[in-house]
């Protein structure tokens, strides 16, 4: 129990009780039989409570982009984390290469594309059941008995703190209930999937209620591993969920919780996908190579879902954590303290060539996060013209990460030229090992207003006072230990091993070659950095059902340190420490929105328009520095993301429910000259600038074999990628009455236009329109369900990701999504 907690548990034991009473459990004001017939995705839909604003409220009354999706719909859709959830949700997209390389953006902004970074922070903040989630890859867990999903879209940063430039997701869990109840469900599928759920609530005694949850799920791969005879893109998670709730009295509250979860579902791979033209030397190109080598791909056929990887695999994580909420109702404040602690323990193994060679035969990066986070929030209670929320929040997280790269015998012919390629000793065994730590300190101040002056008119300005302190550590050991290479290579000594060598001399070019392809290297990067952001909302209740707002929001997100390797000097002498950290984004935003609903609250309308401009975006570059396997951070000028947004929704009766939502954006770069260069302008000879700006040669055309290459790219005024200019989702349910129940027939579908999947737009790595449908029919009454269902009906053959081959090849990899999947679910309440 945190200081501040347990000061408030002494304080509550000899307070007076004031009036009003806590409710046993956070209950929408909408039916049981109305919750189990809500679309799949809902921001209406009758009066659901949420707490988008840190206090309970109607969600129509909510001047704020939000999406709302209740426990029961995402039972029922198979939307069982954030990758699935996104279908229903147009305006977000998901992204995960592995656990640790996820990334969650809403409108197209919030993360870089492309690999983790440990010293970046998210544009998304991730919330369960009020506590921040400091990374992305811990957020990736199945939903184990939830009680609702919001989705807030544009800036959040006044209560939700200063990496929530793009929105936030709440994920808010049934809380312990004082009425006992329970609920198992049992489902089996292709694949040989099985999945086990139970929960169980009820009283311990008068005023102490515990909540059980806990789940199991297991599937077979959708991907053919030919090489070893193992299926991968398995689903094998477990997890557990306990709650205590103890109400000291009419006005006190504390609930303890805490959660386990397990997964290793040997995921994301990554394989042949196509091959593009670059500015390699023809020779050094894919196709020439693997002739070179004598391999050829399983399939050149990706949706024939084979791949060859010769290196483990192995995507384990654990996740976990506990805390303590804790509420005292003061009369005309209530006073919460949200105490935590969680973790998040990494363990990979990837194959990092995506080919059946021994190039780089280990590339992972093991990590251990912890963090501890307090906020104390004081909410005024009633319904008066004033209402606030103010609060304060400290934060602290530690990363400690093992990495190490290690290349095999055919890493010399794919990455290097001239004699030293032909030689397999130059490269084989050459062994990165990586010590990264990252520190974290952030502390905040907040508060929100909500001001009506006249009735229906609100102001609602906020204000948001943030220090962070960042410290990191990064140490690169490089060795190589073979029948004709022994040394070990560290930032002290790399100089004087290199001096040994004369110059020019074969022995000095091997040594360059080595030392390139894995640099030794250690810096230990330093920021600290106040920042205020706020926000000011006007809104106008035309009637009790039509809502109108525009909002400003001037916001921010954290500056960076770079931990995955910084690019050489201009002399090629050392690293480039003024490339260490990246200044923080800066976020100007526009919005207007109108909330509806008309037909007796049958019929709902909400749309949203925005604008938002970011001065320097966080981006992830290379500039050809062959050193920096995983590229670094630097800041891109300027970013725009612009466009519309509708949730739709109609109720003709008790029998049926419809709904269309939709997003439109246009995300673009306005500002970056320094970009990566795609892959058909890459591998050449590469070009130098002198301080003028201007380049040593004429770059060559596109996919020009044996071209010059510029150094970078400006990409000014292309698409970001990873989002379409459009997307929709659309869907329903109808239902008769049979004996005692309802047989249901459910649809849900999705439809996005093709977008860019590598930082630079490339012609190789557009991922084309795709449109998914999911289908399920059953019989169900008050305390029992049981379903039919079909994931991708029409089996749609589609790209999640598509990434680049490191080194310029030309081999375009991609990540397939999952193949149509069928099953059978039954669920039994008591």
């Amino acid at each position: 129990m945190s200081l501040a907690s347990l000061s408030l548990l002494l304080l509550a034991s000899t307070a007076p009780a004031p009036a009003g009473v806590l409710r046993d459990d956070p209950v929408p004001a909408v039916s049981a039989d109305e919750e189990q017939a809500k679309p799949a995705q809902q921001s209406s839909g009758g009066e659901i409570v949420v707490t988008a604003r840190r206090r309970e409220e109607k969600v129509q009354d909510v001047p704020i982009a939000i999406s709302v999706i209740g426990g029961s719909t995402i039972e029922n859709s198979g939307n069982t984390n954030l990758n699935r959830l996104q279908t229903a949700l147009p305006a977000v997209q998901f992204y995960s290469s592995n656990p640790r390389n996820s990334a969650i953006n809403i409108r197209g902004l919030g993360a870089p594309f492309g690999l983790t970074n440990d010293g970046i922070e998210q544009g998304v903040g991730f919330y369960l059941d009020q506590v921040y989630i400091g990374r992305i890859g811990a957020s990736t867990f199945d939903f184990v008995d939830v009680e609702r999903v919001e989705v807030l879209r544009g800036p959040q940063g006044t209560l939700y703190g200063k990496n929530t430039t793009a929105g936030a997701i709440n994920i808010t869990t049934r809380a312990p209930s004082f009425t006992p109840e329970a609920k198992i469900e049992f489902g089996i599928g292709s694949y040989d999937q099985i999945t086990a759920k139970a929960s169980v609530s009820g009283p311990l005694s008068d005023n102490v209620a515990l909540r059980i949850s806990s789940a199991l799920t297991s599937r077979e791969g959708t991907i053919d591993n030919v090489r070893t005879g193992e299926d991968l893109h398995k689903q094998r998670t477990s997890s557990f969920r306990g709650q205590l709730l103890w109400k000291v009295n009419e006005d006190i509250d504390l609930t303890f919780a805490g959660d386990w979860n397990l997964q290793n579902p040997l995921c994301c791979v990554q394989y042949y996908a196509r091959v593009g033209a670059t500015q390699r030397p023809l020779a050094r190109q894919y196709a020439a190579l693997a002739t070179a080598l004598g391999y050829a791909p399983p399939s050149t056929d990706p949706f024939d879902r084979k791949t060859d990887l010769d290196a483990e695999i192995n995507s384990r994580q654990e996740i976990g954590g506990a805390s303590l909420v804790a509420n005292w109702n003061l009369g005309p404040a209530t006073l919460t303290s949200v105490s935590a602690w969680r973790y998040w323990d990494w363990q990979p193994k990837n194959d990092r060539d995506f080919i059946g060679l021994p190039i780089t035969t280990v590339s992972q990066n093991p990590s251990q996060q912890k963090q501890f986070s307090q906020e104390l929030r004081l909410a005024s209670n009633g319904d008066g013209r004033l209402d606030y929320t103010l609060g304060a929040f400290f934060f602290h997280q530690t990363i400690n990460t093992q990495g190490s790269q290690v290349q095999g015998p055919a890493a010399s012919r794919w990455l290097l030229s001239g004699a030293d390629a032909l030689n397999p000793n130059v490269l084989n065994g050459l062994t990165s090992t990586n010590t990264i730590n990252f520190d974290n300190t952030s502390f905040a101040l907040f508060g929100k207003l909500n001001w009506e002056p006249v009735d229906g008119f609100h102001v609602a300005p906020g204000l948001r006072l943030n220090y962070d302190k960042k410290s990191g550590y990064y140490d690169s050991v490089v060795s190589i230990r073979n029948a004709q290479f022994n040394f070990t290579a560290t930032a002290d000594n790399v100089a004087a091993l290199l001096a040994a060598f004369p110059n020019p001399s074969a022995g000095r070019t091997t040594f360059l070659n080595q030392t390139n392809t894995l640099a030794p290297q250690r810096y230990s990067p330093r920021f600290s950095d106040w920042n205020v952001s706020g926000d000011i909302t006007v809104a106008y209740d035309f009637t009790p059902d039509i809502h109108a707002y525009a909002t400003y929001a001037r916001s921010f997100k954290s500056g960076g340190i770079n931990l995955s390797g910084l690019p050489l000097n201009s002399t090629n002498t050392g690293v480039d420490l003024s490339t260490q950290t990246v200044k923080p984004e800066k976020v100007n935003h526009f919005e207007i929105g109108l909330k509806t609903q008309f037909l007796d609250r049958r019929l709902t309308f909400n749309a949203a328009g925005f604008w938002t401009e970011i001065t320097d975006y966080q981006a992830t570059v290379n500039n050809n520095a062959i050193n920096v396997i995983r590229g670094y951070l630097a800041n891109a000028g300027k970013v725009r993301s612009r466009g519309f947004e509708w949730d739709a929704s109609f109720r003709p009766s008790r029998a049926a429910n419809v709904y269309f939502n939709g997003a439109y954006t246009d995300a673009k770069y306005v500002d970056f000259k320094n970009a990566p260069c795609p892959p058909e302008l890459s591998g050449g000879t590469a070009l130098s600038v002198d301080s003028s700006g201007n380049l040593s040669g004429t770059p060559s055309a596109p996919g020009t074999p044996g071209g010059n290459s510029r150094p970078y790219c400006n990409i000014s005024g292309q698409v970001l990628p990873g989002i379409s200019k459009w997307s929709l989702s659309w869907g329903g349910e109808v239902r008769q009455p049979v004996g005692d129940g309802d047989v249901y027939l459910g649809y849900d579908g999705s439809w996005r236009s093709k977008f860019s999947s590598n930082p630079s737009q490339s012609a190789y790595t557009w991922i084309d329109a795709y449109s998914l449908s999911n289908v399920r029919l059953g019989w169900r009454r008050a305390d029992f369900n049981i379903y039919g269902w079909v994931r991708n009906v029409f089996d749609k053959q589609y790209f999640e990701l598509l990434s680049v081959q490191s080194g310029s090849t030309g081999l375009i990899v991609g990540q397939p999504g999952d193949p149509r999947t069928y099953g059978l679910t039954v669920s039994k309440s008591f």
